[in-house]
């Protein structure tokens, strides 16, 4: 585990010029991240560096940066492998590149090979500095979002979206992309990075690249996924225990003072907690299969905040032929 660049550059290599994964790393920690996993591999063996990471309960987010540079079938493999890997352990959740110097309808084309709840593609890349000679290059943004997600995770919350963020060392975007043009990406779910005179360069989208509109938002997505986690990981030592009504009333008050607070704490739609969430374990959600198995089943619903991505004004005025 690393918990700032200079451990990366202590295992991996001193000063020179990066490549993709050290300009990633290095933007991961600029940009808010604590705590990094990294699994260092060559084309081939993705598959052996996620199997590996498969292992670290606490990794919430993952990325590939390089593995789209040059585009091409292998890129879209590797996105797709990283995908499968978020669908297989839910409580994480995919930063995708989309490969370099591409247009934004080549983007589009690229996009609609994918589709889940549990990724999010970004465009376009980033221009940075290199640390040692000063030259600008091209990387990846995922390293980059990555570090903004945890900002933002430890500044705002989970539950709040990923975006209108400041992409911290960069200076300059691949693509200046116009309203036009990311009004095109945007709805079909592709993240975009924008530039705006006086604010820097903001990651500027924060949808998933589901086709469910229930999974649209990465926030929606990401927190359920939290609360999914938190509540399996508080509700251990249910194991073993009888399967009756004294356990599944423990079992709803412990999710149920969860969820409260996580009401309190403004993260829930609703005004009263009985309209922010629901709490069920009974024999209503269990089978006398479930019971003769030993399986507790409890039903939990949650109206999560979601993002406002358009905030509309209607503006009148009066006008001199009014008087």
């Amino acid at each position: 585990m690393l918990s700032g660049y200079s451990d990366f550059e202590r295992i991996y290599g001193g000063p020179g010029p990066l490549d993709d994964l050290a300009h990633a790393v290095r933007g991961f920690f600029e940009n808010g991240g604590r705590r990094l996993y990294v699994a260092r591999t060559d084309a081939s063996s993705y598959e052996a560096g996620l199997a590996m990471l498969g292992e670290v309960d606490e990794i919430s987010v993952v990325a590939a940066p390089g593995s789209s540079r040059g585009g091409g079938a292998r890129s879209l493999e590797v996105t797709r492998l990283l995908v499968a890997h978020c669908e297989q352990l839910p409580h994480r959740f995919a930063v995708l590149d989309t490969p370099d110097s591409l247009t934004p309808a080549e983007v589009l084309t690229y996009r609609s090979e994918l589709d889940s709840s549990r990724a999010a593609l970004y465009y376009p890349w980033v221009e940075v500095l290199e640390p040692t000679t000063g030259s600008k290059v091209w990387v990846p943004p995922s390293g980059f979002v990555a570090g903004a997600y945890a900002r933002n995770d430890i500044e705002r919350g989970v539950h709040r979206a990923p975006a209108n963020l400041e992409v911290r060392l960069a200076v300059g975007l691949e693509r200046l992309l116009d309203d036009r043009e990311e009004g095109e990406l945007n709805p079909a779910g592709v993240d975009c990075l924008r530039h705006f005179e006086g604010r820097g360069y903001l990651v500027w989208g924060a949808r998933t690249l589901s086709s469910d509109p229930e999974w649209k938002y990465v926030s929606v997505r990401r927190y359920f996924s939290y609360l999914e986690h938190s509540i399996d990981q508080g509700t251990q030592w249910a194991t073993f225990e009888p399967n009756a009504e004294p356990l599944w009333l423990s079992f709803r008050r412990v999710v149920e003072d969860f969820l409260y607070a996580e009401f309190r704490a403004g993260r829930l739609q609703g005004i009263t907690p009985d309209e922010a969430f629901f709490v069920r374990c009974d024999r209503t959600t269990m089978t006398q299969d479930d019971l003769d198995n030993g399986r507790l089943v409890c039903l939990v619903g949650v109206a999560a905040v979601k993002p406002a991505e358009f905030v509309i004004f209607r503006i009148g005025h009066l006008t001199a032929g009014s008087a």
